[in-house]
């Protein structure tokens, strides 16, 4: 299913790479007039831009920064734009081993993963429309009880504790929050943030052949159709929900 996205604007925090890349591509194809996506890397952030073309605005932002999420409104001011979505994805993936766990570990995590979406949609929401959808990043690990993934796990369930809160601290402006939580996904953070060599990564590939009931690992393309269904009018009545998209892992 294609979704129309004519004349709306959009901000992907996280945007350069991996699943925010791809959303950002697709809400362009499908008619969006301006996407704003950020990242801490100004290279990665051009690199992306040169794929996207004009409509896309490249910001370094860093999402646990207050004084970052205040340049990026200015920036949006500054174009004349007010927004449609808001998708709230930057987030880093990290492990720990829970005895050497330290509080600077703790901090990291919690203030980009937790601290983050939650002062991006704050700074962001007086541009934001009535009427309009708020889109965030959780993860299965949520749900489940995986090995030295404490820090991301709790992260990641508060992201889905906001959705519930925010929809309804928004209800009277009409703006749909709702979280989406993907499963196993081939992204750059396999390597940069869990720190995966190539045989890793392969191996978690036959993992997923095996555990995942569909028997594979998503690509980026796979996650982000569901995150354009949850920003899109098809979803007009989706509201306060997690849509986890993991080949049936959690859920079989």
């Amino acid at each position: 299913m294609s979704y129309d996205f004519f004349n709306k604007v959009a901000v992907i925090t996280g945007g350069s790479t991996g699943i925010g890349f791809s959303i950002a591509k697709k809400l362009l194809t499908a008619g969006a007039k301006r996407v704003y996506i950020t990242g801490r890397s100004i290279d990665r952030l051009e690199k992306a831009v040169d794929h996207l073309g004009e409509k896309a605005i490249a910001v370094v932002s860093d999402v646990a920064s207050i004084s970052d999420l205040q340049r990026l409104k200015k920036e949006i001011e500054n174009y004349g734009d007010r927004l449609d979505i808001i998708f709230a994805n930057a987030g880093i993936a990290e492990t720990n081993h829970f005895e050497q766990t330290t509080e600077a570990q703790f901090y990291k995590i919690f203030d980009i993963n937790v601290k983050g979406v939650f002062f991006s949609i704050q700074v962001l929401l007086p541009l934001l429309n009535d009427g309009g959808a708020i889109v965030l990043t959780s993860s299965f690990v949520a749900h489940k009880g995986l090995d030295h993934l404490s820090l991301y796990s709790a992260s990641k369930a508060a992201i889905r504790s906001f959705t519930r809160t925010l929809a309804n601290d928004l209800k009277l402006r009409k703006i749909r929050v709702n979280a989406l939580s993907p499963g196993f996904t081939q992204t750059p953070i396999m390597k940069n943030g869990m720190k995966l060599d190539d045989a890793q990564i392969h191996a978690l590939i036959e993992y997923a052949e095996t555990t995942v009931p569909l028997g594979f690992v998503a690509q980026p393309e796979d996650i982000a159709s569901t995150a354009l269904f949850l920003a899109s009018d098809e979803a007009r009545y989706v509201n306060g929900a997690e849509l986890i998209v993991d080949g049936g892992l959690t859920q079989i």
